[in-house]
C-alpha cells in the first residue's frame, strides 16, 4: 500500500511539473510573438535599436493601474494592428499595449534614439497618462518613423492630449505629417472620422462647432499644408 501511495503521488508529481513545462514553453512562445509585434512596429533599419528596447521592457502579466490597482492580462499586446506604409515599407502598429513602463534606470541607459523608439511604442498605452507623459519627452523630436506614432493620436479621444499633440505639429515637423498622409490616404480618412465622431460622441457639447474642437485643428493644419504644396507644385 505504501508502495502505491507513493507512486500515485509521484505522478501527481509529474502531472504538475509536466503542466509546469507546457505552461512556460506557452509563455516563451507568446513573448516571442509580442517581441516579433514590436520588431515589425518599426522600421527594419531599427532593428538593433529595437531590440535594444525589448531587452528592457517587462513582459509580467501583472498590470500596474492607476492607485496601485494590479490586474492580470493574458496579452501584452492588442490583436488589432495598424498598417501603414514608411517610406514604402510596410508597417504594423499595434493598436494598444499594456506593459509596465520599465525602470527608469533601465531607461536611463538607452541611447537617445532608442529612447525615442521607446516613447513612440509607449505612444500606444492603454492609460492616457502615460501617452501624455511619452508625448511630451517626444517634443520636438522629429525623425520620420516618430510621425506614425503621433499620427495616431490625431485620432485621440482625450482632448489635453490634443492640446498636447497640437505643440508637436510646427512649421518644422508639418511636411512630415503631410508626406506620411500622402503615404496612408485611406488611413488619414480614417483617422479623420475617428476625431469626429470623438467630438460628436464627447466634446460637442463644449465645443458646439467642430472647427472650435482640437482635434479638427490639428488636422486641419495639415491639411492646409497639404493644399499649400499642392497649389505651389
Amino acid at each position: 500500500m505504501l508502495l502505491i501511495k507513493h507512486l500515485a503521488n509521484l505522478n501527481s508529481y509529474n502531472h504538475l511539473i509536466s503542466l509546469s513545462n507546457i505552461w512556460n514553453w506557452k509563455r516563451i512562445r507568446q513573448i516571442k510573438r509580442e517581441k516579433e509585434v514590436i520588431f515589425g512596429a518599426f522600421p527594419f533599419s531599427l532593428r538593433q535599436d529595437v531590440e535594444c528596447v525589448i531587452n528592457i521592457l517587462p513582459f509580467d502579466r501583472n498590470i500596474r493601474y492607476r492607485f496601485e490597482q494590479e490586474i492580470n492580462v493574458d496579452n501584452l499586446i492588442h490583436q488589432d494592428k495598424i498598417s501603414i506604409l514608411l517610406n514604402n515599407e510596410v508597417l504594423k502598429i499595434p493598436a494598444r499595449i499594456y506593459f509596465n513602463e520599465p525602470s527608469r534606470d533601465k531607461e536611463n541607459d538607452l541611447t537617445d534614439l532608442q529612447k525615442d523608439i521607446l516613447n513612440c511604442f509607449y505612444l500606444m498605452h492603454h492609460d492616457g497618462f502615460v501617452r501624455q507623459k511619452r508625448l511630451e519627452l517626444l517634443l520636438d523630436k522629429n525623425d520620420y518613423f516618430i510621425i506614425p506614432f503621433k499620427f495616431y493620436l490625431l485620432g485621440e479621444y482625450v482632448v489635453e492630449i490634443l492640446e498636447d499633440l497640437k505643440k508637436h505639429i510646427t512649421n518644422d515637423s508639418v511636411d512630415s505629417f503631410v508626406k506620411f498622409a500622402n503615404e496612408n490616404e485611406k488611413y488619414f480618412i480614417r483617422i479623420e472620422s475617428k476625431m469626429a465622431s470623438f467630438w460628436n460622441a464627447h466634446y460637442r457639447w463644449k465645443f458646439q462647432k467642430l472647427n472650435q474642437y482640437v482635434g479638427r485643428q490639428n488636422i486641419d493644419k495639415i491639411k492646409n499644408r497639404m493644399s499649400k504644396i499642392s497649389r505651389s507644385t
